[in-house]
């Protein structure tokens, strides 16, 4: 059995009842990494603070596996 592709106006439709039922209004990716793309100030200080956040959190966690590991700060 062949199988059918989506007409243009199919997928316009199936995206537009995905973001509908979804909520997605931007691409969900747009601050998980750096851009090379021209980005307002404000935007990179945030993105920095989050990626500071997130290694600080990173940090954290591995301190208290080696406080578990070992009984001492690593």
């Amino acid at each position: 059995m062949m199988e059918r592709l989506m007409t243009q106006q199919e997928h316009e439709a199936a995206v537009a009842a995905f973001i509908r039922a979804r909520g997605v209004t931007r691409c969900p990716t747009a601050c998980a990494v750096p851009t090379q793309a021209s980005v307002a100030a404000a935007d990179r200080a945030a993105l920095r603070e989050r990626a500071e956040q997130f290694e600080a959190r990173r940090e954290e966690r591995h301190r208290q596996a080696a406080l578990q590991r070992f009984g001492t700060a690593a």
